[in-house]
């Protein structure tokens, strides 16, 4: 009897062996949400699209529209979602909440789901939002709303999508789509994502791992260096090179770390979970070039 439990257990070994095997899980973590406040973050809001409508007490609102930590239309709350404690992002009007600290050489870990709420200019579109990382410099600088950062796109379908916010620029391995678009796959040519170019700034996820509208998803990143790579549920469907960062197209510098910093861009939404570490080096298999 002691032999064929030896053999059980050796085959799963074996097995286990085989896989990729998840980045292990257990330690070094440290929460970015408490369950009970916003303490940690700072949040901003630019100024309210057309369409939305501002209470007759909020003159300041009107007066004063695009502010830091000032949310009269409490687009940032924590609530109760699913048993448990999470951060609302109503969507209601755009800005981004940010982690009052920088960081860099980590992985993040996060969960979200979508409500129902849509709001204008996007109540008819793709519910939308998105994980900027290493966002730096004024709040302001993309659009209006946001700070210049990498983004991890949290769109409906879309979410792993690569976007450039506010000068932020990548090099990711992509192929040409029929539409002209470009999607990451492993072993394609390295290309500059960059609003200083003809490739644009975006670049589509592969393969596509996010679950339906209503469900929970698990997002992570693991950055190191200038390099990052975005999972969705698990799978990685994106790495990034030689993050960097430019004002002109003409002077460039790294972008490697800064704040964490969340969207609200028209839609409800629900985050939870919110945790990060030390990472000394991106696990190998999620480095390797091939599917």
């Amino acid at each position: 009897m002691k032999r064929a439990i030896l053999s059980v257990l050796l085959l799963t070994l074996f097995i286990a062996g085989c896989r990729d095997v998840p980045y292990e899980e257990a330690t070094g973590w440290t929460s970015l949400f408490n369950g009970s406040d916003l303490s940690g973050w700072d949040t901003y809001l630019g100024p309210p699209h057309d369409g939305i409508e501002i209470p007759d007490s909020l003159t300041r609102f009107e007066e004063e529209a695009m502010g830091l930590n000032y949310d009269p239309m409490q687009v940032f709350t924590v609530v109760e979602e699913g048993g448990a404690p999470a951060i609302r992002i109503s969507g209601q009007i755009w800005g981004g909440i940010s982690t009052a600290d920088d960081f860099q050489d980590y992985h993040l870990k996060l969960e979200f789901k979508w409500g129902q709420k849509r709001w204008p200019p996007r109540d008819k579109a793709k519910r939308d939002s998105g994980v900027l990382y290493h966002a730096v410099g004024p709040h302001a600088a993309g659009g209006a709303f946001w700070m210049r950062s990498h983004e991890l796109q949290v769109q409906e379908g879309d979410c792993g999508d690569y976007w450039g916010v506010a000068g932020a620029i990548a090099d990711i391995p992509a192929t040409v789509t029929l539409d002209s678009s470009y999607r990451y796959h492993t072993g394609a040519p390295m290309r500059t994502f960059s609003p200083y170019n003809e490739t644009g700034r975006h670049c589509i996820k592969y393969p596509d791992t996010e679950k339906p509208t209503g469900e929970w998803n698990t997002l992570e990143l693991f950055c190191h260096g200038d390099t990052s790579v975005h999972l969705v549920n698990g799978v990685r469907n994106m790495v990034l090179f030689n993050l960097r960062q430019s004002g002109n197209g003409e002077t460039f510098s790294p972008l490697a770390e800064g704040k964490i910093q969340i969207q609200s861009e028209g839609a409800e939404v629900f985050y939870r979970n919110i945790r990060i570490r030390p990472l000394e080096q991106i696990p190998e298999n999620y480095l390797k070039q091939q599917d």
